[in-house]
């Protein structure tokens, strides 16, 4: 089968066309054909190495978001069938409850090899069954900006009425706003851009502001909540000094990645004195993962995203692509049949 590897050494200039053998399915496993896959800034720093012996060791399968069919199931398999459109899940080892220290040892795109393979063997408790309105590119978003979205939201206790602030236009930012709306809440984003701006509109944004006309934006952000305040900060953007000044004490601040540099300053006693909770989000477990899955179908939530791929050789121009930062919601890629 066809794969994209990395083999010798770090670097996406080492990502490249390889093959391997057909993989075989054991008594609880699926095999699935990858038909799409999304790009995380995770998988950027992943292919660079940035993640260490986290990252697992070479040869590596990058990327870890993906969807497609199932065409081969083992004999004990009563989950999923074939034919079904599934997701793998980000973490393999999650199945329910709170984060835990082995979680890093099951995530796909390393530290387990990831979805750029044409049949990628999976347990079928590795799998979600993606909601039947979805194209395999909207499910492919799914597994970890969505679910990193849903968890910030949900776990963070956003109830109806609730002001949730959200920084950018990524992937998981429009989730957030998507969510949030689902729960009821009202959404202020942020961005550098006006044109994106009127799409984060266009899509349930309450009200926006472009944090270039407004760089003390936390107090812009203040005005728009009024004497309610903000209940949730979505933190994506690094700027953890005017998060903590936008959100109202006794409020919420979902701290999600390193987007923006990898040592944001904290003031550590307003967050003390405030009495602020920090809520530090990594994706979510296979339960949360069929709940999210279960409001989209629902609900038939539809995943902002582009393709910027339609054949797995272009990984690394697209990879290459989403560390310029320029893109509006998801990147996808599209591999249609490979066999």
């Amino acid at each position: 089968m066809k794969v994209m590897e990395i083999r010798d050494a770090w670097g996406l200039e080492n990502l490249r066309t390889g093959a391997r053998p057909d993989p075989i399915p054991g008594e609880f496993d699926v095999i699935v054909e990858m038909q799409a896959a999304s790009i995380n800034y995770r998988d950027v720093v992943m292919v660079r190495g940035g993640y260490g012996r986290k990252g697992g060791q070479l040869p590596m399968i990058p990327v870890s978001d993906g969807a497609g069919k199932v065409v081969a199931t083992g004999k004990s398999v009563t989950r999923v069938k074939i034919g079904d459109m599934v997701c793998p899940n980000f973490a393999q080892n999650w199945f329910a409850g709170p984060f835990h220290e082995n979680v890093w040892a099951g995530m796909l795109g390393g530290y387990h090899e990831g979805v750029l393979q044409q049949f990628m063997l999976l347990p079928e408790l590795g799998v979600v069954k993606a909601a039947p309105h979805l194209s395999a590119a909207a499910a492919a978003s799914l597994p970890c900006a969505a679910l990193t979205a849903w968890s910030a939201i949900a776990d963070g206790g956003v109830k109806p009425g609730d002001t949730v602030l959200t920084q950018g236009t990524g992937g998981v930012s429009l989730f957030a706003l998507q969510f949030a709306k689902l729960f009821g809440a009202r959404v202020i984003v942020t961005s550098s851009s006006d044109d994106k701006l009127k799409r984060a509109s266009a899509i349930g944004a309450d009200e926006t502001i472009n944090y270039r006309t407004f760089p003390d934006w936390q107090k812009r952000a203040r005005e728009i909540a009024g004497p309610t305040g903000i209940d949730h900060v979505v933190e994506l953007a690094g700027d953890l000094d005017q998060s903590v000044k936008a959100v109202k004490a006794g409020g919420t601040l979902s701290v999600i990645g390193v987007l923006a540099g990898p040592s944001p300053t904290l003031a550590l006693g307003q967050v003390v004195t405030r009495a602020i909770r920090l809520l530090g989000v990594t994706a979510g477990s296979l339960r949360s993962f069929e709940d999210m899955m279960r409001a989209i179908e629902v609900h038939r939530i539809e995943p902002t995203f582009s393709i910027a791929g339609k054949q797995m050789e272009e990984a690394p121009r697209v990879i290459a692509a989403i560390a310029e930062g320029s893109h509006f919601g998801k990147i996808c890629m599209e591999f249609g049949r490979l066999s």
